[in-house]
């Protein structure tokens, strides 16, 4: 069973865990050869955000390489050519579902394509699987797992600290992860293929929300919630010595390891009576900072401190902008963040600050002095140092009209993720509970000028789909969602101005419309009644949902939406409510009356032809009304699923059912009172109907289901008689099906429902007129063969089909770019020093679809300059010919048209080394740089032609800044043993990038991102 918890706007309180989610069965095989002939393009209906971002992960080294994480939506990537972010997990199907909480996301910064994900659901018995750590090495596109062998909590109490995974930024092949219920903290020495507890780490937390949740949700151990590495304290290619923990323990929050994790201890004279919810190290100054709350969050915590540890000198300092021990402090502190382009400043976040909004401070001088985002002014007025745009998501208004000093929209709440750009220090991002903000004008804040902030979400749909409905005339989808009530969705590529008023239901459970009689309308759903007493939980539309009323009564002892049915004229609906008996009223919510014969908790239907004929389904047996829903009879229908069942009638066609759950799908045309089961189903989750095939009279029936051991959204267009699969692997959504409906106007078209990852549509009807449903062969052996500063040309080997292959999709970033006739293709209009996933999939005449091929990764060169982009000179400084060393000294040059990013820059010199050569001296003589800003490490050469062959590189970190078309750096000098370089002379040409003279002298390279640009590699 799959919980979410659910946090409104107005809610002040820890709501309650509301959506129950019905397992499917397990489908251990492969699909089958043509199991996925009409796979469909899959979209999501925009609304843009709606949930939890406890997460945001910038990588330091490659500009504009950002993730976010979800609590049960899965992981995305930002793409900036599209200003979008890309879903990464949609391949987790049934089998992993709780993959899609995850837990932590973290980047290695020696390779930055590869990226990794802890990830699970839950740790109590809502989810049944272990968790795991996924591992990529294409930016997310394509992952790999290990499992582990206990539960993780994605949307567990405590989601937001962190990160608890790491990856040692010298030594990529190093990753630990911090774990909860008292397993403590693990690490592999693998890249994440396998992992073991480290066990001189001895305190596994002690930490609990609610020691007496007998369920376990808030009553598990919140365990070690983050580790970061103090990079200096290594070299390249050698473990990080020093290496920081949190722990959810009030005595005892941070441990510190100066052995690569060897061994820890308590870090000396640290603060107590509180968790450290963030960690962040500022390896420049050596200082770590700590953001604390009085509990883990994301909901709760009244108190908290920010402190600051001088690692040098060893000691403490509280540096809180609201100390703990003030009246003022009625919040903790979370979303800690430094500028690492200038570490002294700085950013914190109120964990939870929910009247009148939440609070961002930022210093600029490490902690000794803040400014907030806001202040009072003449009380109940606030003064603001910035402006809140949300015109792209128009709905986080939420329809409030708060009176001061409360705004709508709001600055956020359980904001744990706050993060300034390392690369860019005009731009932060965060989290809150229903969105991702963004500004692009930070400093601002420090010219006493207001900074404006926008939602950054597009693409990243995150919401909780509880119900979906399509009438046959008027709107084109009403959407009942969790947390923010939802939508009706006029344009399904446009984000709704507002979510349902009239009432303003925190999560809306249930919605149904009047067959007959579309234009009227039913919604109920959850709201916190000790919040908002006046507010009931059922609203009711007569004018196809332009505008509603809530119902002027509620049932006493409802304590939530449950489900609701409306006559196919209008002229009664049934209420299932929880908390109360089956309900009925003919006078749209003025006045209720219980219904008989049927069980509290029932899920009901109405007839779609009779409004006499009201169903209702529960614990095994099927129930039936023929006077409105007064009362109600149990049918002799026997077999049916004793729990999760779910049923619809079928629209035009009176008695009609389909019903679905654990074993199966079963059919009645005698309004339920038998059942035929249907042959090679074995488990199914939710139904609903679309209009009909071309030449058929009975509505295209669609199943998120197993469909001959085969799980996954299928269509019928004969009544069940035949089932095609209209999904594919890479598009799994492990959290689907609670809803899903097809379109009574568009043939082919189908709605689906995810627990995280929002509104998916698709068009897909059956093959071509001639009967094809055989789809192509999958493209293989994807390949880049080329790229500039504004491109990439791709290849791959062509696909066979039975009638022919017509088309290929290209894909970039999970969206289509072009679609050749021939096997290749040249992407064009791309942004300079950017990675960029691809895949492809073959169609044919019929609009048969392959799967989607295996990921590739390409980077584009540097500046916009092509493949020149960057070059090195030489110049010799050897001014000491007598000491056994040489100093040669070299110049970056950006030959490129547009800025050239020196983070991504490295220069790489070849030789032929002896066992004992040494580095002596790395050190650049432009000041805008500064020595501090080089780095360099001796790695072995792949293509050594003996043991000692090695490579020298040298690069930039990401504050060493960008280097205008045409310029150069200064000097880089280096000083080496002398022996390294045989028969080295000063008129060698080294602008050329090789050595004409000798062949045993060093080349030298230039790479932009991991490419070679300029130069020849030996």
């Amino acid at each position: 069973m799959d919980r979410r918890r659910f946090i409104g706007l107005a809610v002040v309180t820890a709501a309650v865990p509301v959506l129950t989610r019905i397992p499917l069965a397990r489908a251990a095989t492969a699909p089958a050869a043509g199991a996925e002939a009409a796979a469909a393009a899959w979209k999501n209906v925009a609304i843009h955000g709606g949930g939890f971002i406890p997460g945001i992960i910038f990588s330091r080294t490659r500009k504009d390489l950002v993730y976010a994480r979800t609590d049960i939506g899965g992981a995305y990537r930002w793409s900036t050519a599209t200003s979008t972010w890309i879903p990464l997990l949609d391949s987790v199907g049934y089998d992993h579902w709780g993959w899609n909480g995850v837990v932590s996301m973290a980047i290695d910064e020696t390779a930055p394509d590869k990226v990794y994900a802890a990830v699970g659901m839950y740790t109590n018995s809502w989810d049944p699987g272990n968790g795991a750590v996924l591992r990529s090495s294409d930016l997310g596109a394509t992952w790999q797992s290990a499992q582990l062998p206990f539960k993780l909590g994605g949307n567990m109490p405590g989601r937001g600290m962190g990160e608890r995974l790491a990856v040692d930024p010298n030594l990529g092949s190093v990753l630990y992860l911090g774990t909860p219920s008292g397993n403590g903290l693990w690490r592999s020495t693998d890249s994440g293929a396998t992992w073991a507890k480290v066990a001189s780490f001895t305190n596994a937390g002690t930490y609990r929300a609610d020691p007496s949740d007998t369920s376990g949700y808030n009553s598990d151990l919140q365990g070690v919630v983050w580790v970061t590495f103090d990079p200096s304290t290594g070299t390249a290619g050698t473990r990080t010595q020093h290496i920081y923990a949190g722990v959810a323990d009030k005595d005892n929050t941070v441990y510190r390891s100066t052995d690569a994790g060897a061994t820890w201890s308590r870090l000396a004279g640290q603060p107590t009576g509180y968790i450290a919810h963030k960690g962040v190290l500022d390896h420049v100054n050596k200082r770590l900072y700590l953001a604390t709350s009085d509990t883990g969050g994301p909901y709760d915590g009244a108190k908290g401190d920010v402190w600051r540890y001088d690692i040098t000198a060893a000691t403490w300092t509280r540096i809180s902008p609201v100390p703990s021990d003030s009246a003022d402090d009625y919040f903790g502190y979370s979303g800690l963040s430094i500028d690492r382009t200038n570490p002294d400043t700085l950013m914190v976040a109120t964990q939870i600050s929910w009247w009148p909004d939440d609070i961002i401070f930022r210093s600029t001088d490490a902690g000794a002095t803040w400014t907030r985002i806001w202040d009072f002014a003449n009380y109940p007025s606030r003064s603001f140092r910035y402006t809140m745009d949300v015109t792209s998501v128009p709905w986080l208004t939420f329809g409030a009209g708060p009176t001061l000093p409360e705004v709508t929209p709001k600055l956020g709440w359980m904001t744990e993720a706050l993060e300034i750009d390392p690369h860019n220090p005009d731009r932060f991002l965060y989290g809150t509970g229903a969105t991702l903000y963004a500004s692009t004008d930070l400093t601002n804040w420090d010219k006493n000028t207001q900074l404006t902030i926008k939602p950054m979400v597009a693409g990243l749909e995150e919401t909780a789909v509880l119900d979906l409905i399509s009438p046959p005339t008027g709107t084109t989808l009403f959407s009942a969602l969790g947390d923010i009530g939802g939508f009706a969705h006029t344009d399904l590529t446009k984000v709704p101005a507002l979510m349902y008023t009239q009432p303003n239901l925190t999560s809306t459970t249930g919605i149904d419309f009047a067959e007959l009689k579309p234009a009227l309308l039913v919604r109920v759903g959850n709201v916190d009644k000790t919040a908002s007493p006046n507010v009931n939980r059922a609203g009711f539309s007569t004018d196809g949902g332009s505008s509603w009323f809530q119902a002027s009564s509620e049932p006493s002892g409802v304590t939530g939406g449950g489900t609701v049915a409306v006559a196919a004229d209008g002229s009664a609906v049934v209420w299932s409510p929880q908390g109360a008996a089956v309900q009925r009223t003919t006078t749209n919510g003025s006045s209720w009356s219980a219904g008989s014969g049927i069980p509290q908790g029932a899920l009901v239907r109405a007839d779609r032809v009779n409004p006499k004929k009201f169903y209702g389904c529960s614990g095994g047996r099927f129930y039936a009304s023929t006077d409105g829903g007064a009362t109600f009879t149990a049918t002799a229908a026997t077999g049916l699923p004793a729990t999760d069942a779910a049923f619809k009638p079928v629209p035009g066609r009176e008695g009609e059912i389909w019903l679905t759950g654990t074993g199966g799908l079963w059919h009645s045309t005698d309004g339920g009172a038998t059942f035929t089961k249907a042959a090679g189903i074995t488990s199914g989750v939710n139904l609903g109907y679309g209009k009909a095939a071309p030449g058929r009279t009975n509505a295209a029936l669609y199943l998120a289901g197993t469909v001959g051991g085969v799980t996954g959204v299928h269509a019928s267009d004969d009544s069940g008689a035949t089932w095609r699969r209209i999904n594919d692997d890479q598009h799994s959504y492990g959290n689907m099906g609670a809803a899903i409906t097809g379109d009574p106007r568009t043939y082919g078209r189908v709605y689906l429902g995810t627990n995280g990852r929002g509104i998916l549509f698709a068009d897909a009807p059956a093959g071509g007129s001639t009967g094809d449903t055989q789809a192509p062969t999958v493209p293989a052996g994807l390949a880049v063969t080329a790229t500039t500063g504004s491109t990439v040309a791709l290849s791959w080997t062509a696909s066979t089909d039975d009638t022919g292959v017509t088309a290929y999709d290209v894909l970039r970033d999970g969206t289509v770019v072009g679609s050749p006739s021939v096997a290749g293709y040249t992407d064009t209009g791309l942004s300079a020093s950017t990675a960029y996933a691809y895949q492809v999939r073959a169609k044919d005449a019929a609009g048969n679809a392959s799967a989607l091929s295996a990921a590739v990764t390409a980077t584009t060169a540097a500046g916009g300059g092509g493949t020149g982009a960057a070059k090195v000179q030489y110049k010799n400084n050897d001014s000491n010919p007598t000491d056994n060393a040489i100093r040669p000294a070299l110049q970056v040059v950006n030959t490129g048209t547009g800025a050239l990013n020196l983070s991504q820059v490295k220069v790489r010199y070849w030789f032929s080394g002896e066992a004992g050569s040494t580095v002596y001296q790395t050190w650049c003589d432009w000041a805008a740089i500064g020595a501090a800003k080089i780095t360099s490490r001796v790695v072995a050469a792949a293509t050594a032609k003996t043991g000692a062959d090695r490579y020298l590189e040298v690069g930039f970190t990401s504050g060493a800044g960008s280097l205008a078309a045409g310029a150069s750096t200064g000097e880089i000098q280096l000083r080496l043993n002398k022996s390294d370089w045989s028969n080295f002379s000063e008129a060698d040409d080294y602008s050329r990038g090789t050595n004409t003279a000798f062949a045993d002298a060093p080349k030298i390279a230039v790479y932009v991102n991991g490419t070679l640009v300029w130069g020849t590699a030996p």
